[in-house]
């Protein structure tokens, strides 16, 4: 994906569209991109490794990477704080690589304001029933935080038409394939003035 070379790849979803597995699938698929690995303040899960998921550092480490300009967005969600690298994601673009950065949609408006020049992609699940099937899946939340997390999930969708192109994660390898097309600049049917898109999100987000 040459195509994709030095430039910097902002993707966002609402919690349960399948963001986290989508990306990686993506990185794997194409090794000569950089996926730029988050700090974050939230505990560390049991299948979680420092500098591989996140880079975990506690509300003081995170308040002095801020406070001293370390980080390129920063952004609260569920009580949690989470920041890009600046020095990583200019080290990762100054060598010629693509750089894939998995955030919310707040980060996603504060990179773009800095860099503008910058891919923003959006991942919206193929239906609500979908997206609260998949929360419940995930068997390590209570109701209580489900709920939550489904209330703000259908206030993040809201925020899809802020962003270049909108990928709808129904089926993962085509979800990887509609990825793959926007990086690489064939992205129009995922392109977010495409009608035809635009009706089938707002199938979704309604």
């Amino acid at each position: 994906m040459s195509d994709a070379e030095a430039n910097l790849f902002v993707i966002a979803a609402p919690s349960g569209a399948g963001k986290t597995t989508l990306v990686k699938a993506l990185v794997t698929r194409n090794p000569e991109l950089r996926f730029s690995i988050s700090y974050t303040t939230r505990p560390k899960r049991r299948n979680e490794a420092h500098g591989v998921d996140y880079l975990f550092v506690d509300k003081d480490e995170f308040d002095a990477l801020r406070h001293g300009g370390a980080l390129l967005e920063s952004a609260e969600v569920f009580d949690n704080h989470y920041g890009t690298s600046r020095i990583q994601v200019d080290a990762h673009l100054k060598a010629g690589h693509g750089v894939v950065l998995e955030i919310d949609w707040q980060g996603a408006r504060q990179v773009r304001a800095s860099m503008p020049e910058c891919v923003s992609i959006f991942i919206l699940p193929p239906s609500h029933e979908e997206l609260v099937r998949r929360l419940r899946e995930r068997r390590t939340d209570s109701d209580e935080v489900i709920a939550r997390r489904l209330r703000d999930a259908v206030s993040d969708m809201s925020h899809w038409d802020e962003f270049d192109y909108v990928v709808i994660n129904d089926d993962l390898d085509q979800a990887v394939a509609d990825l793959e097309a926007v990086l690489a600049g064939r992205g129009d049917a995922q392109a977010t003035s495409n009608p035809d898109l635009r009706r089938a999100v707002s199938e979704i987000v309604s």
